[in-house]
């Protein structure tokens, strides 16, 4: 799972030079475009039943108990766990045995937004060849999308994910007189007469920190940042129109001092959250548990709607987090590995339990729509099914939200620019210009064609 900590970032390094990530050890490009063999039945079950170690990194408490169903239902099979570090420093540990040949695992995880950083340096393996197509319908279709490529390669499989919509505390709203805003045009005027009323309630917080809650936001206003047009050539759009709304409506709020900017996920945040300076947290479907293990002072306080809307009628959300499991390219038993991916990602009993244990918000049809995961009704949120609101949520996220493959880079760009704009309280939109003019001449040094 991409928790909140995580910062999107893995190094300063960024990816190595386009040429050498795309040369892909003597591949032509017309080899990559060829669809890959199937491999027959036969050799799957021979792996699957040839004693072989794989070694998996992931970052998942005590996952340990799912790989157990797979080494159980595979005994020839032994699976070393190793938990390199969550986010920046498992994909710097991981570029770096890339790099010398040598250490890098069979599976990792991967959230979404990191897989055209690997792939575009040939480091994952397309999982066709193993029957991942076969898994399409299993997925939400959104998280599908997230992990193939143009060619209809299949770079990972999808283990969870996270559709934003709002948290909010229904004591507060119920005490102004607030209902739960259906547009972003109600949200603002909620806003400015919730602090109006109590100076020390912002509405929500909107963290200079937070990249990851920005994309979100720009995914469902439509925006389209990045668009791979050719392995050397990408499209960048930072400061479209569409962008320059979503900047424009919140720095407008965050000017006028009613959405505060503090940053997230520190003491002081955790504090504010229990004492209610927030009215909202505009998050992700991981965020009801995380928060209900955060904020015990207000059980029973909170409730979950659906994000505002840009228009009237509309039904459309964001994505923020997510993760998949990815078959190293290097890797001496392929076979074996996409099958333990496959396996962690599909079989009901590991879905289920990684939903009941691990609190990941799954990306699988069969868990979305059973009765036992969405019928939860925590006291947390006063009984309110909230896995059933962030299961419908789930079908509103938009198939074509793309990455750019030098993610490390684009982060570090904006928190010096639109996320500085936030934290400082001045108006983030000529930050959107200054962060695409970074990105393009990034991009182009290390020898992309940008267009935008």
């Amino acid at each position: 799972m991409t928790t909140p900590r995580t910062r999107w970032l893995a190094t300063t390094a960024a990816t190595a030079l386009f040429v050498a990530g795309c040369g892909g050890g003597g591949e032509t490009q017309e080899a990559a475009d060829k669809p890959p063999g199937v491999t027959s039945q036969a050799d799957i079950d021979k792996a699957m039943q040839t004693p072989t170690e794989l070694t998996f990194w992931t970052w998942v408490p005590e996952i340990e108990k799912e790989v157990a169903l797979f080494e159980k239902k595979y005994p020839a099979i032994d699976v070393k766990v190793v938990n390199a570090g969550q986010g920046e420093p498992q994909y710097t540990k991981l570029r770096t045995a890339l790099k010398a040949g040598s250490g890098a695992p069979d599976v990792v995880q991967i959230e979404f937004q990191y897989i055209p950083t690997f792939t575009i340096t040939n480091n994952l393996l397309d999982l066709r060849p193993y029957g991942a197509e076969a898994l399409k319908d299993k997925f939400v279709d959104w998280t599908w999308s997230q992990v193939t490529g143009k060619n209809g390669e299949v770079w990972a499989i999808p283990q969870d994910s996270g559709p934003m919509g709002m948290l909010y505390r229904k004591d507060i709203f119920d005490k102004h007189g607030i209902q739960p805003p259906k547009t972003w045009d109600e949200f603002a005027v909620a806003a400015r007469k919730l602090h109006a009323a109590d100076p020390d309630v912002y509405i929500t917080n909107l963290a200079g920190n937070q990249n990851g809650a920005w994309m979100g936001l720009l995914w469902q206003a439509g925006a389209k940042p990045f668009q791979m047009a050719a392995p050397d050539q990408i499209s960048v759009s930072v400061n479209d129109e569409v962008s320059k709304k979503v900047a424009g409506y919140w720095g407008g709020l965050v000017k006028e001092g009613v959405v505060s900017t503090d940053t997230d996920f520190t003491d002081q945040w955790y504090q504010a959250l229990n004492k209610g300076k927030y009215a909202t947290w505009l998050t992700a479907a991981w965020g009801p548990v995380f928060l209900a293990g955060s904020a015990k002072d207000t059980s029973g306080k909170w409730r979950a709607a659906p994000l505002p809307q840009w228009a009237a009628g509309e039904n459309k959300a964001g994505n923020w987090g997510g993760s998949t499991s990815a078959v190293i390219k290097s890797s001496k038993n392929p076979i074996a590995a996409a099958k333990f991916a496959e396996f962690l990602n599909t079989d009901p009993e590991s879905t289920k339990m990684m939903a009941a244990e691990q609190f990941l918000f799954p990306p699988t049809k069969a868990l979305l729509e059973d009765k036992a995961f969405v019928e939860e009704k925590p006291e947390f949120y006063g009984g309110q099914q909230v896995n059933k609101l962030f299961a419908g949520i789930s079908d509103t996220v938009a198939m074509d939200f793309g990455w750019p493959p030098f993610l490390d880079q684009t982060v570090n760009d904006w928190d010096e620019t639109v996320g500085k704009a936030l934290a400082d309280k001045t108006d983030p939109t000529p930050a959107l210009d200054q962060w695409q003019q970074r990105i393009t001449t990034y991009a182009e040094s290390q020898g992309f064609k940008v267009s935008k």
